[in-house]
């Protein structure tokens, strides 16, 4: 009994040591985009903070309710140097950087 608790305990510490993604998450109701008029079905999503480290949508992480791994570089990663490379980098009113994909909508860019 002594060496299942043991184990249990390392197991727990094992996982949320090695837990790269925002605890907190919100639902994001579904919506039609004013710029396209396409729908983006309601989800899950990582509450707002100052970086993507910890985002669904982020390298390295993987979205708990869907089990998509994320693809987006990092901020201030090497991948993040090129992101966007050859577009028009905008800068939202938030501070926000990000290009019109040739969909039209908006594509935003890891911090650099």
């Amino acid at each position: 009994m002594k060496k299942l608790l043991v184990l249990l305990g390392f197991l727990s510490i094992a996982t949320f040591a090695s837990a790269q993604t925002n605890s907190n998450s919100r639902y994001q109701s579904g919506y039609y985009k004013s710029s396209t008029g396409t729908y983006v079905q309601p989800h899950m999503k990582t509450t707002t903070n100052s970086t993507n480290h910890d985002n669904y949508t982020t390298t390295g992480n993987t979205n708990s309710y869907t089990g998509q791994s994320g693809s987006r570089a990092k901020d201030y990663s090497s991948g993040a140097k090129n992101y966007g490379s050859g577009q028009n980098i905008q800068t939202g009113p938030n501070g926000g950087q990000y290009y019109i994909n040739s969909n039209g909508n908006k594509v935003y860019v890891p911090k650099r």
